[in-house]
C-alpha cells in the first residue's frame, strides 16, 4: 500500500483484499456507517489472523491478543506489536493479511477519530473478542468441541460481538433505529450466529486440513460418530445426519436474522441490503449443504455467482416490502431441515460478566445468544467470510 495515501483510503483500498463478502455489503450502509464499519471488521481481521496462525503458539496468541486489545484500547504501543507480530506470520497467513496486521497502527488511528459511542462500541467488540477466542486454542483439535454450548460459546466471541457491536452502531445512527433497540439487541447475537454457523458448516473440510474442527462432538456421538476419525468416513450417512441437525440450528438462527432485518426501517435501504444480502447467501448456502450432506470441499456447496447477482436483485426489488422479503426467504429455505431454539436468555454474564457498552452502572445485562434443546441438539480458527 501507498504510504501517501490518508488512513481512511487504506481502510478501503485493503477491505477487498481481506473480505470478498464485506467489500460486497459494507459499501451498501450510509456513509455515516461505513468508515466506522469498515474498522470494526478489519480489526476483528487482525485478531482473527492472530488466533489462525498456526506458527504462534496457544500462550503467544494470548499474550498478542492482550496487546492487541491494549493498542485498540489506546492503552498500547500499537507500532511496537505490529513489528513483533509481522514476522511471527508464515507461509499460511496471506499476503493481503499480512500487509493488514503490518499497517495495524493505520487502522487503530482511524478508531481513535470516531465519536465515543462508536469507538467504546468498536473497542468492546475487539476487547472480547480477543478475551474469548484464545480460549479455545488450548483446546482446538480434530476431535471437535465437546459440547454445542461450546459452539455456542465460540460464535459469540468470533461472530455475536460483532452483531452487538453493529447494533450499538446502527442506534447511534438513527433513532429510529434505535426505536427498536430493545428487539434488535435480543436478535442481534441469534442473528451473528447464523452467519458465522453457516461458514462453519460451509468450511469443515478446509479448517479439518488446519487441523482443527468446530463441530461439537455430543451432536455426532448421539449418531455414533467420532469426528476425530471423520476424515476417513465422510460418506457415513450418521455424519450426514449430524451435520443436517446442525444444518437446522443455523437455519432458526438465520430467521432471527430475518426478523432483525426486518426491524430496521424500510427507508434504511443501505443498511437493509448489507443485512439481507448476507441472509439470502447464508441460507443459499445451507440449502447447498442440506442437499449435499456429504460434500468433502467447500467449493461444492459454494453459492455460485449467478445465485449472488439473483440474491441482490431480488432483495434490492423487495428491500422496502417485508412481506415479499418474508416470501423470498422461505423460498431459499425450502427443503432446508429447520431446529426450535429455547427462547433467548443471558448467557453473557456467566461467560464474560460483561454489560452492554453503554449501559448505566448495575444494569443487568441485555439477552445473550440462544440455547437449543438436548433432545434436538444440546444446547469468529474461525471460518472467514
Amino acid at each position: 500500500m501507498d504510504p501517501e495515501i490518508s488512513d481512511l483510503d487504506y481502510q478501503d483500498r485493503v477491505l477487498p483484499h481481506v473480505s470478498r463478502t464485506f467489500a460486497l455489503t459494507i459499501p451498501q450502509l450510509p456513509e455515516p456507517l461505513r468508515a466506522p464499519v469498515t474498522n470494526a471488521y478489519l480489526l476483528c481481521r487482525i485478531a482473527d489472523t492472530i488466533e489462525d496462525e498456526p506458527a504462534v503458539s496457544a500462550p503467544q496468541t494470548i499474550a498478542l491478543m492482550q496487546r492487541f486489545k491494549d493498542a485498540v484500547a489506546g492503552r498500547g504501543d500499537p507500532w511496537a506489536l505490529a513489528n513483533d507480530l509481522t514476522p511471527l506470520l508464515r507461509g499460511s497467513t496471506l499476503p493481503s493479511e499480512r500487509d493488514l496486521v503490518a499497517n495495524m497502527p493505520r487502522v487503530i488511528r482511524v478508531t481513535a477519530q470516531f465519536d465515543p459511542a462508536q469507538r467504546a462500541a468498536i473497542v468492546r467488540c475487539v476487547e472480547l473478542m480477543c478475551l474469548g477466542m484464545p480460549r479455545f486454542q488450548f483446546s482446538a483439535s480434530l476431535r471437535g468441541l465437546a459440547r454445542t454450548a461450546d459452539l455456542d460459546e465460540y460464535c459469540y466471541f468470533v461472530a455475536g460481538v460483532v452483531g452487538e457491536m453493529l447494533t450499538q452502531l446502527f442506534c447511534g445512527y438513527s433513532a429510529r433505529i434505535a426505536a427498536n433497540r430493545e428487539r434488535l439487541e435480543s436478535l442481534a447475537e441469534s442473528f451473528a450466529q447464523g452467519l458465522q454457523m453457516t461458514n462453519i458448516l460451509k468450511d469443515v473440510w478446509e479448517d479439518r486440513s488446519r487441523g482443527v474442527c468446530w463441530l461439537p462432538q455430543d451432536v455426532f456421538a448421539r449418531h455414533g460418530v467420532d469426528l476425530a476419525q471423520v476424515s476417513a468416513q465422510p460418506h457415513d450417512p450418521r455424519y450426514a445426519a449430524g451435520l443436517l441437525e446442525l444444518v437446522g440450528i443455523a437455519h432458526a438462527h438465520l430467521r432471527n436474522a430475518l426478523a432483525y432485518a426486518l426491524l430496521i426501517p424500510p427507508e434504511e435501504v443501505g443498511i437493509r441490503r448489507f443485512c439481507l444480502w448476507a441472509i439470502g447467501l447464508a441460507i443459499l448456502t445451507l440449502r447447498r449443504i442440506a442437499a449435499n450432506p456429504r460434500f468433502t470441499s467447500g467449493a461444492e456447496v459454494k453459492v455460485s455467482h449467478s445465485a449472488v447477482a439473483m440474491t441482490q436483485m431480488f432483495t434490492d426489488i423487495a428491500l422496502r416490502r417485508d412481506w415479499m422479503l418474508r416470501a423470498l426467504f422461505a423460498r431459499a429455505a425450502r427443503s432446508v431441515p429447520l431446529a426450535e431454539l429455547d427462547p433467548m436468555r443471558d448467557r453473557r454474564a456467566a461467560s464474560t460478566g460483561a454489560a452492554p457498552a453503554d449501559a448505566p452502572p448495575n444494569a443487568s445485562p441485555e439477552p445473550g445468544r440462544a440455547q437449543h434443546t438436548a433432545e434436538q441438539t444440546g444446547t469468529y480458527g474461525s471460518s472467514r467470510p
